[in-house]
Parts: structure tokens; C-alpha cells; sequence
């Protein structure tokens, strides 16, 4: 007896996700977090537990407490903010790094935060103490770091944003090739109330 056997079921078709992703996920848990030369005195390196004391300082700094969100009252909630810094770095959510002479106490920090593999981006944030402002190490990090997030890591896109009353931040992110993108309306809650803020960004292939 001949029956008709039933037709095979269509094939469920594969639908391709039409926007690439920038960076695969794990591509910075895996990488060693670098230290990267700054001067013939000065690196960028990880933060270390024995850079509490730094991390203390930096907290009660007038001028630092104005611009960045930093609670470090003690050495144990710095260590525990230190041991959080390498726990993002493993996560991909951040990459901060110690601004420090080679063989010193951290003096200031640098990072990659709003970190984002898939779209490319992250934002940059830094701070220094105050005794090693005035000597170009801000705008010397920036750039080395906005080298190594583009050409080592593979990021696409760099963001650098600071309240409109804060010139100094404004004049590093310029010249270090940070264009202006315009400004962002009561974006950030100082401890003065809400700030404009300007957005630069740097993106592949600008120059630097």
C-alpha cells in the first residue's frame, strides 16, 4: 500500500543579527591589564592594595570631591574600592588604572568606565593629587590611554564629559584631540546642585 508520507517541515531560517558587535565578550577578562609608560618617571599601572592611602587622599582633596563621586573615609574602604577596581576589570564593566611613578604610591588615577565591548565605547574619567598637578601628567595619560583603548583593545569610540564649570577638564580633553560634541543639559549632580556638562569624544581614526 502506497501512502503519502508528510511533507518535511520547513527549515526555521537562522536570522543573522544585522548589527555586528564591536568586541566579542571575555576580550578584556582575558587580556593582563598593561602598564603603559608615561614619562621616563611616570606609568600607568593596576591599583594596588598598598595605594589606599592615595585613594584616602584623593577623597578629602577639595578640588577632586568636587568633580568626582569618591568615598574613601578609611584605608579599609579604599582597599575594598581597590579589590572592586580589579573585580571590574575581570567583569568588563571598567578598567581604571593608577597614575604613578615607576617605583611609587599611586598619584593619580585614569579609566575606562561605562565600559560597553559590544557597541565600542566607554568613558574617560582621571583625576591627581595635588602635588602632581601642573605638570602635563593629565593630558600625558589621556592620550596614551585613549591610544592603547583604541589600538590595543579595539574600542570604536571614546567619551570624555565634565560639569561646564570646570575649564581645566575642558583644555585637556581638547588637547588631547577630544572634539567637542556640544553641551548636556543638568546632567550631573555636584554636591552644588545640577551641572551642564560638555561631551567630547574621540573616535577611530581621529587623529593624535
Amino acid at each position: 500500500m502506497i501512502t503519502n508520507a508528510p511533507a518535511p517541515a520547513p527549515a526555521t531560517p537562522v536570522v543573522q543579527d544585522a548589527v555586528p558587535i564591536v568586541l566579542p565578550a571575555g576580550r578584556l577578562a582575558a587580556m593582563v591589564q598593561p602598564v603603559l609608560p608615561l614619562t621616563a618617571e611616570h606609568v600607568i599601572r593596576p591599583w594596588r592594595a598598598e595605594d589606599a592611602a592615595a585613594l584616602v587622599a584623593a577623597a578629602t582633596d577639595p578640588a577632586i570631591r568636587q568633580w568626582n563621586r569618591l568615598h574613601a573615609p578609611d584605608e579599609a574602604s579604599a582597599r575594598a574600592r581597590i579589590a572592586r577596581m580589579q573585580a571590574r576589570w575581570q567583569s568588563e564593566e571598567a578598567a581604571i588604572w593608577a597614575i604613578a611613578p615607576a617605583d611609587g604610591p599611586a598619584i593619580g588615577l585614569i579609566g575606562l568606565g561605562g565600559l560597553d565591548l559590544t557597541e565600542g565605547g566607554a568613558e574617560l574619567v582621571y583625576w591627581l593629587l595635588p602635588a602632581a598637578r601642573g605638570r602635563g601628567l593629565a593630558l600625558t595619560a589621556l592620550r596614551t590611554l585613549t591610544r592603547w583603548a583604541l589600538a590595543d583593545l579595539g574600542l570604536h569610540r571614546l567619551t570624555l564629559c565634565h560639569s561646564t564649570a570646570n575649564p581645566a577638564s575642558c583644555r585637556v580633553a581638547e588637547k588631547a584631540g577630544y572634539t567637542a560634541e556640544g553641551t548636556l543639559r543638568s546632567a550631573l549632580l555636584h554636591a552644588d546642585g545640577w551641572h551642564d556638562q560638555h561631551l567630547h569624544a574621540f573616535v577611530q581614526g581621529d587623529p593624535i
